[in-house]
């Protein structure tokens, strides 16, 4: 999947108005799993995405120390999207499962079976849910 079309999924499935607010929540949910997830796991991810899109995942490691595979839960996490998004956190786990959701589908589902076997049961819900759950 090129960028254009990873942007333009999580844009028509969120009913996003404009580019800029797909590459925004893309940004947020995806930096937020990067910090969540182990650095070896974000960084094989990352390299199955679209380079740009991968590029956030990859943004938050430190290597070495803390920023990768922090311990926080399900509420965190979408605090984390809804500041860097700029918005509610009831609109950004919605905005979470939708990115998650294009990211399976970019995937074909392949490494993000092992990013939910790395995360919490409730976060491992929001991965799972979708855009229309």
């Amino acid at each position: 999947m090129r960028h254009e079309e990873f942007i333009g999924q999580v844009q028509d499935r969120a009913r996003l108005p404009g580019w800029g607010d797909a590459e925004r929540a893309s940004r947020a949910t995806l930096e937020t799993l990067g910090e969540r997830v182990p650095e070896g796991l974000a960084d094989n991810l990352a390299a199955q995405l679209p380079h740009e899109i991968g590029e956030h995942l990859r943004r938050t490691e430190v290597y070495g120390g803390a920023g990768s595979g922090e311990r926080f839960d399900k509420h965190d996490f979408i605090e984390r999207v809804a500041v860097r998004a700029g918005t509610n956190e009831a609109r950004a786990a919605f905005l979470a499962r939708t990115v998650l959701e294009v990211v399976d589908d970019a995937t074909q589902g392949s490494i993000t079976t092992k990013v939910r076997g790395a995360l919490p049961a409730d976060i491992r819900e929001l991965v799972s849910a979708g855009s229309s759950g």
